[in-house]
Order: C-alpha cells, then sequence, then structure tokens
C-alpha cells in the first residue's frame, strides 16, 4: 500500500486470503463499526502468529500498512506476499526511524496503520508493550482502534478465525502529551485489547 491508498496487488491479495480464511478458518468479525471509514487512523491489536497481519487486513474494512521485521522480506515467497500486502521494513536491532518516518507519511497521507504493540509474537500476554504506538498516535493525532485476533496461534487444527475491534481511544488534542500520558495510553490501548480477546474467545 502506499500513502494514497492500497495497491492493485494489495486489492488481489486481500481477495484471495478473504476467500482462503472464510472457507478454511471461518473467520467471523465483529466491531467494523467502530472503524472509522476515513481520515489518519492506527489499528492496534495482539500479536499470535505471523498470520495475524493478512488476517488482521482481511478483517478490517479499512486498507492497512503495517512494520514488518526486515527478516521478513528475505524469505522467499512471504517476503513479496507482505511487501504486496503493504508491509515495510523495521530494523529491531537498530534505528526504526524510517519505518516510523513511513508510519506518518501513510497518517498524513489519510490512511491507515496496523501496529502490534507487542512487538513479537505473544501468545501467553506476557510481552512488555512498545510506546512507540502512543508516540506514533500522539505524532500524527489519529486514534487507535484496539482489536484482538483469536485463533491464528492454531491455524494448523483449522479453529475459527476471530476478529473484534472496539471503540476508538485518542490522546489529548492541541498539545504534545507528556510520558505520564503516553505510558498511560499505552496502557490502556493494552487493556482493551485484551477485553476484546476474552470477547473475541467467547465468539470461537
Amino acid at each position: 500500500m502506499n500513502a494514497a491508498g492500497p495497491t492493485p496487488s494489495y486489492r488481489v491479495a486481500r481477495f484471495v486470503l478473504a476467500g482462503l480464511t472464510k472457507t478454511l478458518w471461518r473467520l467471523r468479525v465483529s466491531g467494523r463499526e467502530y472503524v472509522p471509514a476515513r481520515g489518519p487512523l492506527i489499528v492496534a491489536a495482539n500479536h499470535l502468529s505471523y498470520l495475524d497481519p493478512p488476517v488482521l487486513g482481511v478483517a478490517c474494512p479499512r486498507a492497512l500498512a503495517y512494520m514488518a521485521k526486515e527478516e521478513l522480506f528475505r524469505v522467499p515467497i512471504l517476503g513479496p506476499m507482505i511487501r504486496s500486502f503493504g508491509a515495510y521494513p523495521v530494523d529491531r536491532r537498530g534505528s526504526a526511524a524510517s519505518a516510523i518516518k513511513r508510519s506518518l507519511e501513510v497518517l498524513e497521507a489519510g490512511g491507515a496503520v496496523g501496529i502490534f504493540p507487542e512487538g513479537t509474537r505473544n501468545r501467553d500476554g506476557s510481552a512488555r508493550p512498545q510506546e512507540g504506538l502512543a508516540l506514533l498516535a500522539s505524532w500524527s493525532g489519529a486514534p487507535v482502534v484496539p482489536a484482538a485476533i483469536v485463533g491464528t496461534d492454531r491455524a494448523l487444527r483449522f479453529p475459527r478465525f476471530v476478529v473484534v475491534f472496539g471503540e476508538p481511544l485518542a490522546l489529548p488534542v492541541g498539545r504534545k502529551a507528556t510520558r505520564e500520558e503516553l505510558a498511560k495510553f499505552t496502557m490502556d490501548v493494552m487493556g482493551a485489547i485484551r477485553a476484546l480477546a476474552e470477547k473475541a474467545r467467547g465468539d470461537t
């Protein structure tokens, strides 16, 4: 995806993956009405599996751009696939400046960015969330829609995939957020994601 919107390859990939997830994993989605139809947006979700980005992309009514660790772009088949689905690389061991800049470009153009605040796959919820989400929300002024994904960590057993979106959260506008506000916002988003995950597990 570019700043102007989804590319033809994004649309094709989304169409194909939508068919697969609905047929093989009986994808169920709720809360789409909480996703603003236009304007800058951040969608923040839990992270269970490498399947989460495409599943979230299929479930979300907005085209999403993603940060992904740069190693994935060197994997045959997977690398071109995630790039076609709007992903862009971030160096987790070095500077993330280029990925953050790219995210801000998408948001400033009125696009939507998908983020996994835990930064890595985390099945038990023990990973410490990164505050990059709150910083990006503060710098861009974009609201954050929390989302929960259930089932992707057991994909080979073909469980039902469930994605639930929640009400948007936002930082104060018109001024720079304090460190305390950024930390609290991160915890608020993660709390909303955990609550949505409980709801999603009840829908499986």
